[in-house]
């Protein structure tokens, strides 16, 4: 199979930590490890299922998390500074409160490129607050993952008996996602995936998602939180690159 994982799509092991600590709306100092650590293996079974090499960094994590966890259920130490200072949390959130740190800093200036970027004349301010632009959620690659894991279990490609090979190379399946979208205004993640569902084909349809994504040919919308992650195509991008290969 010629499918290839855009490893910098996922950011690594501290990205999905964090990410985990969000959704759960709990402050980065009172993790709570055992629920963190169930979420953070369901994530680890599906990147183990697309790449076992690059899953190896969750693989440290995730055993860290696990020893973190059987530490905190040992017997306590008697309140105080003493007992504050053997928490075995402490040097995770040490680290990853230096990661959102830099994580946020370098959003910041992502977000202040992408103003400058799409400057345009003043216009006129909407009447109306209803015609105001609605806000969409900003989609993140594990919003993406979480996704994939449930239609992963929903469909069971791996209970069938019979073993399918699907070789169709990665850039033939971005074509294909590409045709499809620019016939529609959006298509739900979900509909991108068709019967019959195999490990394989299931694996490279989402490998094509991440490039897509990365590239920026492809926008990603989630109107309700947890709802149904939309797919639409960014045609300004497909013109740039139509432009870039004429010339």
């Amino acid at each position: 199979m010629n499918y290839q994982v855009a490893l910098d799509a996922f950011h690594g092991p501290m990205d999905l930590l964090l990410y985990l600590v969000r959704k759960q709306e709990m402050p980065i100092r009172s993790i709570p490890i055992a629920r963190i650590t169930a979420q953070f293996l369901d994530y680890l079974d599906v990147l183990v299922r697309i790449d076992i090499d690059y899953a190896g960094e969750f693989v440290v994590l995730a055993a860290t998390l696990m020893e973190i966890k059987s530490r905190m259920l040992l017997p306590g130490e008697p309140a105080g500074k003493e007992a504050e200072a053997a928490d075995p949390r402490r040097e995770l959130v040490k680290q990853l409160l230096e990661y959102r740190r830099y994580r946020d800093a370098a959003r910041t200036l992502e977000d202040y490129a992408t103003q400058q970027s799409q400057r345009f004349a003043r216009e006129a301010t909407p009447e109306n607050e209803s015609d105001a632009p609605t806000k969409i959620r900003r989609v993140e690659v594990w919003d993406l993952v979480s996704a994939f894991a449930r239609l992963m279990r929903e469909t069971h490609p791996g209970d069938s008996r019979e073993i399918v090979v699907d070789e169709t190379p990665q850039y033939i399946l971005e074509a294909r996602l590409l045709e499809r979208l620019g016939g529609t205004t959006s298509l739900s993640f979900r509909d991108l995936f068709e019967p019959p569902y195999s490990r394989t084909r299931m694996i490279g349809v989402f490998l094509a998602v991440l490039e897509l994504m990365k590239s920026g040919r492809i926008h990603l919308d989630q109107p309700e939180a947890c709802g149904e992650i939309l797919l639409s195509l960014n045609r300004d991008a497909i013109a740039g690159d139509a432009v870039s290969a004429a010339a």
